[in-house]
């Protein structure tokens, strides 16, 4: 499967990838690829606010942060979430399609909707993997090689109470100058969530040796495992699991 998207440099990389692949194996293109890019997660303070004790069992938020396929591997390996959908939000429902999204002109960002059990893991613990392991918060309109508005860093509030404790992260953040940059992550409240189409879905779970994501994203998986071991989960939550269930 390829995916018709992406700057030249990245279809460049993609096409090479391919190349290696058929030389030398998909097994040694993940021992070989990896280090090219590994990610650097940095280690993130707990939110000094967060939400209130939840008695509800499901909650949902929406984090953009490039290419939503490394984004919802990431949040599939974190223990109390029970679905992670890859969607668009940000525009409007008549352009929450893969080859309008791809344009960069629709206001859509590749998004996740993660839901989650609010009495397992909070929002904030949720922002803590966003920002330290699942993207680069100080990249405004760009992940990796993926540049665009739809690439862009977003929180997508679902409630007065996330946007709170989002802008509130944020602000402590940057104010602790955690990275080396300021994080100019922007907070869109009010902006439906559409899912993507099926074949995005579990695309890292069932393309591990692809090369896009050996090389951006299976990197943040480990360091998922390396910097939040009492959050990771070492079977993804799937979303065909989830959809076969009901």
């Amino acid at each position: 499967m390829t995916r018709p998207k992406r700057s030249p440099k990245t279809l460049s990389l993609i096409r090479f990838g391919f190349a290696l692949t058929a030389l030398l194996g998909a097994v040694e293109l993940v021992a070989i690829a990896t280090p090219l890019r590994a990610e650097k997660a940095v280690a993130v303070p707990n939110p000094v606010v967060d939400e209130a004790s939840k008695q509800e069992s499901s909650a949902a938020a929406v984090f953009a942060g490039g290419c939503f396929w490394g984004v919802q591997g990431v949040f599939q390996h974190v223990k109390g979430v029970t679905s992670v959908v890859s969607g668009y939000a940000g525009g409007d429902k008549a352009t929450a399609h893969y080859q309008l999204v791809a344009s960069g002109t629709t206001g859509h960002a590749e998004s996740v909707r993660v839901t989650y059990d609010p009495r397992q893991i909070s929002y904030g613990q949720l922002l803590q993997v966003y920002f330290s392991v699942a993207h680069d918060g100080t990249e405004r309109n760009r992940q990796g090689p993926d540049i665009g508005t739809q690439y862009r860093s977003t929180i997508f509030p679902t409630n007065a109470e996330q946007a709170k404790i989002a802008e509130a992260y944020i602000a402590q953040l940057n104010g602790a100058r955690v990275f080396n940059s300021p994080l100019v992550t922007t907070i869109e409240p009010g902006k439906n969530f559409y899912p993507a189409e099926d074949y995005h879905q579990d695309f890292l779970a069932r393309n591990p040796t692809y090369p896009y994501i050996a090389i951006n994203d299976l990197p943040k998986i480990a360091n998922l495992k390396r910097v939040f071991p009492e959050l990771y989960r070492g079977d993804p939550v799937l979303v065909r699991s989830v959809q076969s269930s009901n």
